[in-house]
């Protein structure tokens, strides 16, 4: 079983990410930030969509819904959210459902706190998980909708997942977020992490996927119980962590 991942970038600073099971032929594309980009894209691999797999209802994730379901009549899988933008999902989903690609199966994990209903597509077999706007390299969602806690019970089910699990994250924001991180965490792994993610970001190089050890090791909003030993509560910690970068001018 094999899941291929084409990454590119749209907008100002997504990513796209179209996936393929290569048992079957099956396509879909995690979120449509970029109708155009995605249709492009397409035509170049020479795939034939079948699915969009939204993560949230946020515009940048699936404000190209109708236009990409007009020109291919794939399926729209999602939360329920995503009716906000006009139209419900084909299929809504939440946590503990199973959502099939070919012969790729999906878990879908509730990881709201960014968005109320925001969910994780994770394919155990392949260790690979499309986050959306949850966890980011370095970094995680701001709360616009949830509260620290919901949050923090949602990264903690991420970092449940094993180490070696690829993290595509939607946005590149890696770069700034450490330089937050920095400000927050004097940990030696993290400065070696920084200075390579600045000098690739120099070069234009990508720094997504993203892997949850990594994360766990570096990732100062998943340290924040670490990173602030004087709140005993490690949702109220994360919180003060997510606070502080919300007020961030670095």
């Amino acid at each position: 079983m094999t899941l291929t991942v084409h990454q590119f970038p749209c907008l100002s600073d997504n990513y796209g990410f179209l996936i393929r099971d290569d048992a079957t032929g099956q396509a879909a594309c995690i979120d449509t930030p970029d109708a155009a980009a995605i249709l492009r894209e397409l035509k170049t691999l020479g795939w034939t969509l079948t699915h969009i797999l939204n993560t949230h209802w946020h515009p940048d994730h699936a404000g190209g819904n109708a236009e990409i379901k007009a020109a291919t009549g794939c399926q729209v899988v999602g939360p329920a959210e995503v009716e906000r933008l006009g139209t419900a999902p084909d299929r809504v989903v939440d946590d503990g459902d199973v959502v099939m690609l070919g012969e790729t199966r999906f878990e879908v994990i509730n990881t709201g706190g960014h968005t109320l209903g925001h969910i994780t597509f994770h394919d155990a077999a392949d260790q690979i998980a499309f986050v959306g706007d949850t966890l980011f390299a370095l970094g995680c969602g701001r709360l616009f909708e949830g509260t620290p806690q919901q949050m923090w019970a949602s990264l903690a089910k991420l970092t449940a997942l094993p180490d070696a699990t690829a993290v595509y994250c939607a946005h590149e924001y890696t770069a700034s977020n450490a330089r937050f991180a920095l400000s927050v965490d004097a940990d030696p792994a993290l400065k070696r992490r920084a200075d390579a993610i600045f000098a690739a970001r120099e070069k234009g190089e990508w720094t997504v996927p993203t892997s949850i050890g990594l994360e766990k090791a570096t990732n100062p909003f998943l340290r924040a119980p670490l990173l602030r030993p004087d709140i005993a509560d490690p949702a109220e910690a994360f919180g003060a962590v997510r606070a502080a970068k919300d007020s961030f001018k670095g």
